[in-house]
């Protein structure tokens, strides 16, 4: 799921306090010869609070089990993101589909300046102050990969010096 991305660090689900959060349930409509058929589709987003993060789809006739089949599948999608004590290492930008994210690091205070799937997904990720923008489309299954594509681009000091081939002071002095 995650093979376009550098650096990206999936992570195992054992011995980690995973939380979930769901993000949307949507009725669904298969219209046959013989009627209607209604089923379910629910997206949620797992995450420690403290850098893992994971997303998953689940699908069914009924709502709960909708929900099981996406918790299941977002603890197989893990995935560290690098943070920067409560907030974001740099600006980034990420879209999927028609939505597009902005994400900017905040000071100390600030708190999370999100809403809707953007700050589901940044709650469970950790992230206490940052200011976001979300632009285009509002389908949450599209606004939560391109929440997941900001995310995943992001790259830590120690990352970038070590790319550089030089030392973290280095790369402050600029």
């Amino acid at each position: 799921m995650y093979q376009d991305y550098k650096n990206v660090e999936t992570v195992k689900p054992g011995g980690i306090e995973l939380k979930d959060r769901l993000v949307g349930v949507q009725r669904v409509t298969k219209v046959t010869k013989g009627g209607r058929a209604f089923g379910f589709s629910a997206i949620v987003v797992v995450g420690d609070e403290n850098g893992v993060v994971g997303q998953g789809l689940g699908k069914s006739k009924d709502v709960a089990s909708a929900i099981a089949k996406a918790i299941e599948d977002a603890k197989k999608n893990l995935v560290r993101i690098p943070l920067n004590k409560a907030s974001l290492p740099h600006e980034q930008k990420g879209k999927y589909g028609g939505a597009r994210v902005n994400l900017l690091p905040a000071a100390p205070g600030t708190g999370l300046i999100a809403g809707g799937a953007v700050r589901a997904v940044l709650e469970s990720v950790g992230v206490h102050d940052v200011l976001s923008k979300s632009q285009g489309s509002s389908n949450p299954h599209n606004v939560v990969k391109a929440t997941f594509d900001a995310l995943l681009q992001l790259r830590s000091a120690d990352t970038v010096a070590k790319q550089r081939g030089i030392t973290l002071e280095k790369l402050y002095k600029g």
